[in-house]
């Protein structure tokens, strides 16, 4: 008899939830310091999970969620252009 498969969880940096890895946002700092949404979970780089959702989004930017879990500076255009991305894949 098999054993069921662990459902991975990660929590999210908005709304500090844990939630399943599949229903939640990559955000991934790549090796070379660039800040990018990971809408299928493989870019490499080191990950930070948020809701797909706005207000979540806005929560970890107003508590520095991202700077704390990346270890460095985030500019406001990088917040702008997660914005924007999660605009486009919400409205596919």
């Amino acid at each position: 008899m098999q054993k069921p498969r662990k459902i991975p969880q990660r929590q999210c940096l908005g709304c500090r939830e844990m939630k399943n890895k599949k229903d939640l946002i990559r955000v991934v700092r790549s090796p070379e310091g660039e800040i990018s949404l990971d809408f299928k979970g493989k870019k490499p780089g080191r990950g930070a999970y948020v809701c797909p959702e706005q207000a979540c989004l806005a929560k970890a930017k107003k508590s520095r969620a991202l700077e704390r879990a990346f270890s460095t500076a985030i500019p406001p255009e990088v917040y702008g252009q997660l914005e924007e991305q999660m605009r486009e894949e919400n409205h596919e």
